[in-house]
């Protein structure tokens, strides 16, 4: 159970602020995990929606690619419910097996086919040294370009916020 309430129905919802519960529910098809308790600041979790949606559905970015990087950011947090949801994903959207248990166990993912080791090692690089080396940022560059490299990036930090919103809540996966 969350540390604060878990806003799931519109019918809580102050009139002034349903537009940001529908704006959510139309784009996920519910209220939620991190923004059931965003709800609790509805501005702060219709902004941070706004991007969520951008970066997860929108992004330049292939979606097997962006779910890489999603559960190598969960992975880093140790967030039970991002984990969960990402990792069904990840293999929906042909992320390859080995990429999934280079994460999972956190092993080397030197020779991870399809720019997978690129993804990892930039995702790990990143949120361990809070920086990324210019050779591995060349190659994440060469990869997937500067608009590519820049979703990435935003991807990896946007996640590491709902990690923390989920971990500093203790919001749990359901059954």
């Amino acid at each position: 159970m969350a540390r604060i309430p878990e806003i799931k129905s519109r019918d809580i919802v102050d009139p002034t602020y349903r537009h940001i519960f529908d704006a959510i529910a139309g784009s996920r098809g519910r209220v939620d995990g991190p923004f059931a308790v965003l709800m609790n600041s509805p501005e702060v979790a219709g902004r941070v929606a706004h991007v969520g949606t951008y970066l997860r559905f929108e992004s330049k970015l292939p979606a097997r690619i962006r779910e890489l990087a999603i559960i190598t950011t969960a992975r880093h947090w140790n967030c039970d419910l991002e984990w969960a949801v990402h990792v069904k994903l990840a293999k929906e959207s042909g992320v390859s097996q080995e990429a999934i248990s280079a994460v999972t166990d956190e092993a080397a993912a030197d020779g991870l086919p399809n720019g997978e080791s690129v993804v990892v090692r930039y995702a790990r690089e990143l949120l361990q040294a809070r920086r990324v080396s210019g050779p591995l940022f060349e190659q994440a560059r060469q990869t997937f370009r500067d608009q590519g490299v820049t979703e990435l990036t935003a991807l990896i930090g946007y996640y590491s916020m709902l990690a923390c919103v989920l971990n500093a809540f203790e919001v749990e996966p359901s059954g």
